[in-house]
């Protein structure tokens, strides 16, 4: 294989992370070598790795650059979560309250006791549609918001989590746009301007997107009934076509948001420190509802006892996270992984072009952040 060229800021103190970095890509765990990928991590404000290597491409013609775009899919939601927190922070919204007395419609066939909190944290009930719809029918987002909220739950509400891998981005999203007004994409862009990060990305950016190579193999997700099924196996139970025009420029919170790495570690930072480029952007008591563990146990559509805080996954049982127990963070399909961790008051971003199977901790990022604690 040639060797990759790695670029980027790495001070001498995370030599390790370098090391780690490059080894991704020609001594990958299960050798999953990369193809282009980005790790970032800020502290405290200050971008103190920033490293990149390989391809945009299939055809390894386009190195992955500064300004390469990577679909980062589930990884995503921790953006989701953080804009409605800054609902919360505005008095917008109370994580406490329902739902359906911010959004009316949402409260029928048995939903009217939901409240915000328990809806970002998976236990809504609505991982999926009790009868299946048409992949197309993703990109109406009105007709999915209607069957989403004429749907009963799936479970009792508040009884269990159940990880809403598509739902919960038209469901956050539209109580983000009963509140504020705007959609989150818009939301993002004028917000916190000047990063390179997309929930809708325009025709003018397509040409800046790496091209993923899917995994090889499906998730695990153990044995497969009804609840699973609908969340994954249906037939609509995702959008289609995940790299044409249709999906990118769709406003999919929970699934489709661009970016670079580095820029969603720098918005992290409201999360792991409360600010953002020196403006405070969530108070100590927002940060504390936002990153608090609202349930924990058996998921009931990922295999795994876990724990969910209001659109984050908590790193306690999980450690993939590093070591802290109070860090949070998503993982996205493929591998990609964000974490917050306000221990230190450190963010950090993984994304990638080759995909794993891996549903959470895909072992080049646990590398990766191993290798960054490992100086701590």
């Amino acid at each position: 294989m040639t060797e990759i060229d790695i670029h980027g800021v790495c001070p001498p103190r995370f030599a390790a992370v370098k090391d780690a970095f490059a080894a991704n890509f020609t001594d990958a765990p299960e050798g999953l070598n990369e193809r282009g990928a980005r790790f970032s991590v800020v502290i405290d404000g200050e971008t103190v790795i920033d490293l990149r290597g390989g391809w945009a491409d299939a055809a390894q013609t386009v190195p992955y650059g500064e300004r390469t775009l990577t679909p980062v899919f589930s990884a995503g939601k921790a953006v989701m979560a953080l804009l409605i927190a800054t609902c919360v922070e505005r008095g917008l919204l109370d994580y406490e309250a329902t739902v359906a007395s911010y959004w009316p419609e949402f409260g029928q066939a048995g939903k009217d006791g939901i409240t915000v909190g328990q809806l970002m944290s998976h236990q809504a009930g609505l991982s999926g549609f009790a009868e299946a719809i048409d992949p197309t029918d993703w990109f109406n987002r009105a007709v999915v918001l209607e069957k989403l909220c004429a749907q009963a739950p799936l479970w009792a509400p508040g009884t269990a989590s159940g990880y809403h891998p598509i739902t919960i981005g038209y469901l956050a999203g539209e109580l983000f746009r009963r509140v504020d007004g705007r959609t989150m994409g818009h939301a993002l862009r004028e917000d916190f301007p000047g990063l390179d990060l997309w929930i809708g990305l325009p025709e003018s950016e397509f040409d800046r997107v790496a091209t993923m190579r899917k995994p090889s193999a499906p998730p695990n997700l153990g044995v497969i009934d009804p609840v699973k099924r609908s969340a994954f196996f249906d037939r609509g139970s995702s959008p289609g076509q995940r790299e044409s025009g249709e999906w990118r420029k769709a406003e999919i919170p929970s699934a489709n948001l661009h970016g670079t790495a580095l820029d969603l570690a720098r918005i992290l930072q409201a999360v792991a420190a409360g600010s953002f480029e020196g403006r405070t952007v969530l108070s100590e008591p927002v940060l504390e509802a936002a990153r608090r563990e609202r349930i924990h146990g058996q998921d009931k559509v990922l295999p795994f006892v876990m724990g969910w805080a209001a659109g984050f996954t908590c790193n306690r049982g999980l450690g993939i996270f590093g070591p802290h127990d109070e860090t949070v963070g998503h993982c996205g399909w493929g591998g990609s992984t964000v974490l917050a961790d306000p221990e230190v008051r450190l963010s950090a971003a993984y994304v990638m072009t080759r995909q794993s199977s891996h549903l959470i901790g895909d072992p080049r990022a646990q590398r990766l952040v191993d290798a960054v604690y490992s100086v701590f």
